[in-house]
């Protein structure tokens, strides 16, 4: 069983940055493929960024490309993302996940879940 929990969430001003952690337990995360979706109220949830099981690949939403980093430390069993320029509408709930394949964008493929962590973005 992994088990995956979120920090590093708060309110900050448009432009700010914060920094996302994602601490894992149980079982290695070297297997798993690591990604970070957000849900902002009334919308569904939508792929973020994401890290291969190697951490030599990434990928990243549009809409973040630019000015989020994902990364992980292996020897920490947590994984990052680095959140910079900050705008009103990143607002929205974080959730780490993690999936037992070679990459994947869409939610259906994680199949362990934080229990995500609020970002505010204030103009």
């Amino acid at each position: 069983q992994v088990q995956l929990v979120e920090s590093g969430g708060g309110l900050v001003q448009a432009g700010g940055s914060l920094r996302l952690s994602c601490a894992t337990s149980g079982r290695t995360f070297s297997g798993f493929t690591m990604a970070w979706f957000r849900q902002a109220p009334g919308k569904e949830r939508e792929f973020v960024a994401a890290i291969t099981r190697s951490g030599v690949s990434t990928g990243y939403a549009d809409s973040v490309k630019g000015r989020f980093t994902i990364s992980k430390d292996a020897a920490k069993n947590t994984v990052y993302l680095q959140m910079t320029s900050l705008k009103r509408e990143d607002t929205a709930v974080y959730y780490c996940a993690a999936a037992p394949v070679a990459y994947a964008v869409r939610a259906s493929s994680y199949d362990y879940w934080g229990q995500g962590t609020q970002v505010t973005v204030s103009s």
